[in-house]
């Protein structure tokens, strides 16, 4: 096996520890709400003046799909819409108390396991952060030039 496949390999095999690792404990601490809604609660928390288009953009998800989303979200008590006075065409969403508590649940867990994982963190040099943090983003450089080539139009908002 060449390198290549072994830093793809490794890759996934990361990924799933992580995933799995942390499943049971996400799963118990956030019975009753599916990762996508606690993912949508998270990027309303940390971003101003949410709205359908750059929830879709975000998730890679068509504007559909995430208004069955956010709707769904409403009817749980998580979320609220709102319009601004200076622009009642477009519709905003907000967390509601019920959707902080989630959303707090939900960050609470990630420290956990940052603190968990913090001592392979500490030992990785300034140096190889910034290795990393280059080969990712050439990498997603890459996979954009591909989709590009390939004529795929990937705006999500375009799927509907």
């Amino acid at each position: 096996m060449n390198k290549e496949d072994q830093v793809m390999m490794g890759f996934r095999d990361v990924y799933n520890k992580m995933v799995w690792l942390n499943k049971d404990k996400m799963e118990d601490s956030l019975k009753g709400y599916k990762p996508s809604e606690v993912h949508c609660i998270e990027y309303i928390e940390k971003n101003a003046d949410s709205n359908v288009t750059k929830l879709a953009e975000s998730f890679y998800m068509t504007r559909g799909a995430i208004s069955k989303l956010t709707k769904k979200l409403i009817q749980k008590g998580l979320i609220e819409s709102y319009q601004k006075s200076d622009n009642k065409k477009e519709i905003y969403f907000k967390l509601t108390e019920q959707g902080k508590v989630i959303y707090k649940i939900h960050e609470d867990l990630h420290k956990e396991f940052q603190e968990r994982d913090k001592a392979v963190f500490e030992q990785v040099t300034e140096e190889q952060f910034d290795s990393m943090l280059s080969f990712v983003e050439k990498y997603s450089r890459h996979l954009d030039a591909e989709i590009k080539k390939q004529g795929i139009d990937f705006n999500p908002n375009k799927l509907e």
